[in-house]
């Protein structure tokens, strides 16, 4: 197997193009695991350690924070140009697996092999994330709802690379959480809940809501949000929302749960979630 080290981003672009079958390698968290497993075999690596400019975290003037694709996973759950409901990110990346992939893995790797079980696809779409691309025609972006199209599929063409990801401005006070429910510490979820929210009293004016591991991409429905904005999330709404969220859900039977048992933990989730969310409020607060 040939391994290549470009320098440029254009580079590593043309070697897709001229390497049917090659695989760019990142972190290599989660390639080399499966080359490992015998589960892909590429016809050549394409390393971006040498690439200038795709690692790092920066927040822009108007509150953006732009994460370079080899961005390690410890850099982004310790970086502190998150802001208000951005936590959501790296309270995500905190929780990947263990302290070995988190300084090795990378969030341009782990987004680019789309598994529904990892966790900072949810966090990314609650934050309502943009990723931007890189091909032989230039650059393109796209918004991260748009960026998964089905099970470990994204909407990356083979000689396309993932560069950054660009998390938005958000309302000031909003607040970010992370839920997830694993058999072990440090597992891929079986359900989990990224939220942000922002209250004005107990009422929450604000909220985007993402759900984990209950199907190929993340789910995300406007409507369940639009029936907690404006309310104090009792408990009648919360449930409401959680069903919601269970209709439009398509979980699969895997060795760490049932679809069936997906669907019931969801609500449950999503409660305990907003919970803490609205107890890290009134903490704020006092």
């Amino acid at each position: 197997m040939d391994l290549f080290l470009p320098q440029t981003i254009e580079e590593a672009v043309g070697l897709l193009v001229q390497h049917e079958g090659a695989r760019c390698i990142s972190g290599g968290a989660t390639l080399v695991a499966m080359m490992n497993a015998g589960l892909v075999e590429p016809a050549a690596l394409i390393s971006l350690r040498e690439i200038p400019g795709l690692s790092g975290i920066a927040r822009d003037g108007d509150g953006r924070v732009r994460i370079g694709a080899m961005t390690r996973h410890v850099e982004t759950a310790t970086s502190k140009c998150f802001k208000d409901g951005q936590r959501v990110v790296p309270y995500a990346a905190l929780r990947i697996a263990n302290r070995v992939v988190r300084n090795m893995g990378t969030m341009g790797g782990s987004i680019s092999f789309a598994d529904p079980a990892a966790d900072y696809l949810a966090a990314l779409t609650a934050a309502e994330a943009v990723i931007d691309i890189a091909s032989p025609e230039g650059s393109r972006s796209i918004p991260i709802a748009d960026f998964v199209t089905d099970w470990y599929t994204t909407a990356l063409a083979p000689d396309e690379i993932v560069t950054s990801i660009v998390v938005p401005a958000v309302p000031p006070g909003s607040i970010g959480h992370y839920e997830k429910l694993a058999r072990v510490s440090g597992d891929f979820a079986i359900v989990s809940i990224a939220i942000m929210a922002k209250f004005e009293g107990a009422v929450c004016t604000f909220v985007r809501i993402a759900v984990g591991g209950c199907g190929p991409a993340p789910l995300r429905l406007r409507e369940a949000e639009a029936l907690l904005e404006g309310t104090s999330m009792s408990p009648a709404l919360i449930s409401e929302a959680g069903r919601m969220l269970v209709s439009i859900s398509d979980p699969v039977d895997d060795v760490r749960a049932s679809a069936e048992y997906r669907r019931t933990v969801l609500p449950r989730l999503l409660a305990k979630a907003i919970s803490q969310v609205q107890h890290t409020e009134k903490a704020e607060v006092a």
